[in-house]
């Protein structure tokens, strides 16, 4: 992945040309203007070398460690371009400080500074002469070895459990029963209908794709006149494709020295009239269908199934008609270990004294079928005891943390990446294991690390959540939770993927682990991930190559951090989320490079005057702290793009008062993000210059702020997301002459509503049709006034938190027919919750929380076909003990007739303890 870290930097050099102008108007020395001058000459000279060296290394990336002379030459490769790296960032960072001080200060800096570019010119020159040096060693030793191996062939699977995977035993195939009744339905379910068929397997290496096709394959194929199965090289050409395809259906004429026309209409006249199914497994993108789809004739019945480990080739398949394989469940995971560690014991069953092994070599598989299939064959040629066991498990600890056989399998993913993904992957190993990655803020890294470019089309934004879901789509990443929009909101890194990312980002240099070790070296690592309290063993020396700080633990020792701090005076990201750290040190504000500061639930109580230092800063995140303001200084920081800060006793839906803001807040235009802030006249003047948000959040608003809330928000033209809240439950919140920008997607309004105003305010949004999501609290509504809502056609998230005080509520016929979750929280008199039929039609979720009034399930749920999740929390306790109650076959319980086909039911007692799955 080295060209991940070549594309980076040719990146930066980019930004660096560009500064060239203002560089010399602001040179005010005929020296310093002649120091410059080499110095961009030389940057101009490494672009050109590193172009050809990214070629070369996406070209070699393939034949890492199969090659040692590669391998070699990617090293080296790598280490120049970290110290190219290092000499632009302190260019910038030294011309960044040149512009702080007054004018002798500054003119002080600038005749410092000529030495400096000449240093950095001089160390630039020896590094593009190493560059040509390597490129003409390479011509000579590593590209004849590239071509002679890409000559031969890209099986990556030669000799590796890949080419096994799918000679699985009847009784290894565990957990795969419904999915084999799913294909063979769609194989086989409607041949009468005479219709052409795609069907699609996907998901993560090593998931069992192949074994279960291959499983149907030779159920169904029967069925079929003709059958194939086609391994799809990840480098294939259309011609060898089409010759394996061509000797596979069984046509018997010699097809190795015809054209691609003479092939493809020798398949299509072999295949017409008959009916067929083939397999093309491992397909790596949609162009491999593209390039062979016309070669077939539309037959009797044909069926085509792909596996693969990309999003995009599953979503070719006939609608309906693709799954999607996940690890197995722990019960599935513990029966195909038994099956094949045990494979010569004729109950298959583990001896109670290697149980605990067992659970360990399982948490190391994780769900992973491969992963099972690998250790348990390992296994069953061992002697069943505890030493031999424990000499397996030692050797998997100290050898690799990946298991042998899964790694090969695995990588072919990672090696598949572009390059612009390939840091983005590896930055998600820098969070612990199975910790769960929000969107957000992998999206705010990736941005403040540089590794996102922006398109003259999206924002940066845009484009890094392009690349979240692309490594989504490969199965790199595994989705936690979707909004319902589907958008990805948090995801996880599979342990044996991230396993691979660990391993890939040390070698590298990317980034490390720091647990505590005693013999722990920076080197030239880019990134650190501190997970221990203790860092004093830290090698100082190393920490002026950092570019990122990250910490999960809980405590930071400040006069620790201190000194390392004072040496990475290059860092971009210093992330000190949910430490006890409650002042940072000076040292961080003299961090000019610094683009994301993260304080997020910290006991930070103040940020100082010379927060106003960090020019560059793009994200400050102290959400969750004790802060009460922020300092004037903020006006100064005009490269931000994310401001959140609140107090650490704050809840979402709860009243709070905001933090204070300085004036001057209009000078950030780049914002895209404004949150919790405390309104005032002159905040709401500012504000209304800020036209690139895209997030507001606006605290303790009050009647006179209306006509200033009202004109700063209609300038706002890209909100998506606004937050407006009261100062107490009894205010009135002054929207009457509110206008929603047509972007806004969410809205939350915390605060009494104008019982009289609300059918004409609410009308006149009923146009906005990306308003999808409308949280309200406090807003009192009543049986007769909560019905305005329903012109709020789509809606697909409705949240009402104390917002509704009547004792009845109704959803009539058609009403809200894309929401998708209904959340009714804190209503102490609701006592009749009525669906009439027609209504609803698209829920999936259902929460009813503190209805304490609440005594039986809503009329008419029995009608909502989609539901698929009820919470019933603190409602009635006796509502929730009818729903515990366990009857007789022969007894009928009304309640639980309504909700059978409920797929999830969980009740709630929180006074009684009682937190239970009913179905």
């Amino acid at each position: 992945m080295a060209e991940a870290v070549v594309g980076l930097l040719i990146g930066k050099l980019g930004e660096a040309l560009l500064s060239e102008a203002a560089a010399y108007g602001a040179s005010l020395l005929c020296t310093e203007a002649s120091a410059l001058k080499g110095f961009f000459g030389e940057i101009r000279r490494a672009t050109g070398w590193l172009e050809i060296m990214q070629a070369f290394l996406q070209d070699s990336e393939k034949f890492r460690g199969t090659n040692q002379t590669t391998d070699v030459f990617v090293k080296r490769i790598r280490g120049l371009a970290f110290r190219m790296e290092d000499v632009v960032d302190e260019f910038k960072y030294k011309l960044e400080d040149a512009k702080h001080g007054g004018f002798k200060a500054k003119m002080k800096k600038r005749i410092q500074h000529v030495k400096v570019w000449r240093r950095l010119a001089q160390e630039l020159w020896e590094i593009n002469a190493d560059l040509e040096d390597a490129a003409k060693q390479m011509n000579l030793c590593v590209m004849p070895t590239i071509v002679e191996r890409s000559g031969g062939g890209n099986d990556h699977f030669a000799g590796s459990a890949y080419q096994t995977s799918c000679f699985a035993r009847e009784e290894d195939l565990v957990g795969i029963k419904d999915n084999v009744e799913k294909l063979k339905g769609w194989l086989t379910g409607d041949l009468k209908e005479h219709k052409s068929k795609i069907v699609a397997v996907w998901g993560m290496g090593g998931t069992g794709k192949t074994t279960l096709v291959n499983h149907v394959y030779k159920i169904v194929k029967e069925e079929f006149d003709v059958a194939a199965w086609v391994t799809v090289s990840k480098s294939y050409q259309v011609k060898g494709l089409l010759q394996k395809i061509a000797q596979e259906t069984g046509i018997s004429v010699d097809v190795s020295n015809m054209d691609m026309r003479g092939l493809g209409e020798t398949i299509s006249n072999h295949l017409q009239c008959k009916s067929y199914i083939l397999v093309l497994d491992d397909v790596w993108e949609q162009k491999v269908w593209i390039d062979i789809m016309d070669v077939f004739p539309y037959g009797r019945n044909n069926r085509f199934v792909f596996t693969s480990r990309i999003f995009e080739v599953a979503s070719m398949a006939t609608s309906g008609c693709a799954v999607k394989l996940a690890p197995l469940e722990d019960n599935n995971s513990w029966k195909l270990f038994c099956s094949l560690a045990f494979r010569n014991v004729r109950d298959k069953k583990c001896p109670s004294e290697l149980c605990n092994l067992a659970v360990k070599f399982l948490e190391k598989c994780d769900g992973l079928p491969l992963a099972i299939a690998c250790i348990g064959r390992l296994l069953s040629c061992k002697s069943p005891t505890i030493s031999e066991w424990e000499k397996v498990y030692e050797d998997l600890e100290l050898q690799s943390r990946v298991i042998y056989g899964v790694d090969s399998i695995l990588k072919v993913s990672l090696e598949d990446l572009p390059y612009e993904l390939k840091n983005c992957f590896l930055h998600c190993a820098l969070f612990p294991e199975d910790y769960e990655l929000k969107r957000k803020i992998l999206i705010r890294h990736w941005i403040t690390a540089g590794f996102i470019k922006e398109s003259s089309k999206k924002t940066l934004e845009e484009v890094a959540t392009g690349v979240l879901n692309g490594l989504v789509y490969r199965s790199l990443l595994q989705v936690v939770e979707r909004n319902e929009l589907g958008q990805v909101t948090s995801c996880r890194m599979h342990d044996i993927i991230r396993c691979l990312a660990l391993e890939k980002a040390e070698s590298e240099c990317f980034s490390k682990f720091y647990e505590g070790s005693m013999t722990f070296s920076l080197n030239v690592t880019r990134r650190l991930s501190i997970q221990s309290t203790e860092i004093a063993p830290l090698n100082q020396s190393g920490a002026r190559h950092l570019r990122a700080f990250h910490f999960f633990t809980s405590s930071v020792n400040v006069d620790l951090l201190r000194p390392i701090l004072a040496i990475s005076n290059l860092l971009s990201i210093l992330d000190l989320q949910s430490t006890q750290i409650q002042m940072l040190p000076d040292v961080v504000f003299s961090l000019f490079n610094l683009r994301f500061l993260g304080l997020r639930s910290t006991g930070i109580e103040v940020l100082p005057e010379s927060v106003g230092k960090l020019t560059n800063l793009e994200v400050l995140d102290a959400a969750q702290t004790r802060l009460l303001s922020l300092p004037k200084s903020l006006a100064k920081l005009k490269k931000l793009r994310y401001l959140h800060a609140s107090k650490a006793e704050e809840t979402y839906y709860e009243l709070d008062g905001g933090i204070e803001v300085p004036r001057g807040i209009r000078n950030l235009t780049r914002l895209h993000a404004l949150r919790d802030v405390k309104a005032s006249l002159e905040t709401l003047c500012d504000v209304s210059a800020l036209s690139e948000l895209r997030t507001f959040e606006l605290s303790g608003v009050k009647s006179e702020h209306s006509l200033n809330l009202c004109s700063a928000i209609e300038k706002m033209s890209h909100l998506v997301h606004l937050s407006i809240s009261t100062s107490n439950e009894n205010e009135v919140l002054p929207i009457e002459a509110l206008r929603l920008p047509a972007t806004l997607s969410k809205l939350v309004l915390k605060g009494t509503l104008e019982k009289n105003q609300m059918p004409r305010i609410l009308s006149s949004w009923s146009h906005h049709i990306n308003l999808n999501r409308l949280t309200l609290a406090f807003s009192k509504l009543y049986d007769d006034s909560f019905s305005s809502l329903t012109v709020l056609h789509g809606l697909c998230r409705l949240v009402l938190h104390k917002a509704h005080d009547g004792k009845k509520l109704c959803f009539t016929k058609q009403s809200f027919p894309r929401l998708q979750i209904l959340c009714i929280w804190g209503a102490p008199q609701l006592n009749q919750f009525e669906i009439e039929e027609g209504a609803l039609g698209s829920l999936v979720q259902l929460y009813l929380i503190e209805c304490p009034e609440l005594k039986c399930v809503p009329r008419g749920i029995e009608n909502l076909a989609a539901l698929e999740d009820l919470h019933l929390m603190d409602t009635s306790e006796e509502l929730i003990q009818k729903l515990r109650q366990k009857h007789d076959a022969d007894e009928c319980n009304e309640e639980l007739m309504k909700i059978s086909h409920i797929k999830q039911v969980v009740v709630v007692l929180s006074e009684k303890n009682i937190r239970e799955r009913i179905r």
